[in-house]
């Protein structure tokens, strides 16, 4: 694969983001399947196999790659047992637990978004006007 160029825009753009706290976070868990994984394995340790039950519609190398980046960054730890079969846990890092609070959060605004965009969708335009 080849490498980015020192002086190109995302370059540029990436050094600037990650000088911000949020954005650094954000980029930590960002993804389409990061926040799912994180929440998941909050509850317990899961091996690969259950893990990928319980993301059925997640491809096996897409939840590789996701776990990687997660032990990666220092937010899932992954423990190799000297068994036949082989058997691999992943669980979150003390770091990784603090998501938690944040998540729950994250999930009620979402949830109250939801319900709002849902609401205000059955109004018609001249009401919605009115609302403003």
């Amino acid at each position: 694969m080849a490498t980015r160029k020192e002086n190109s825009t995302y370059t540029r753009n990436e050094k600037c983001i990650i000088e911000c706290d949020l954005t650094y976070a954000v980029n930590k868990i960002g993804g389409r399947w990061k926040i799912l994984i994180l929440s998941k394995l909050e509850s317990k340790k899961f091996r690969f196999s259950e893990l990928k039950k319980e993301f059925s519609f997640i491809t096996e190398r897409m939840l590789t790659l996701q776990l990687r980046a997660l032990e990666q960054d220092g937010l899932v730890k992954r423990t190799v047992y000297a068994e036949v079969p082989p058997r691999v846990e992943y669980e979150l890092t003390e770091m990784a637990l603090a998501f938690g609070p944040i998540f729950k959060q994250l999930s009620d605004w979402g949830g109250k978004h939801r319900n709002l965009t849902k609401q205000d969708s059955k109004i018609s335009p001249s009401e919605a006007r009115g609302k403003l």
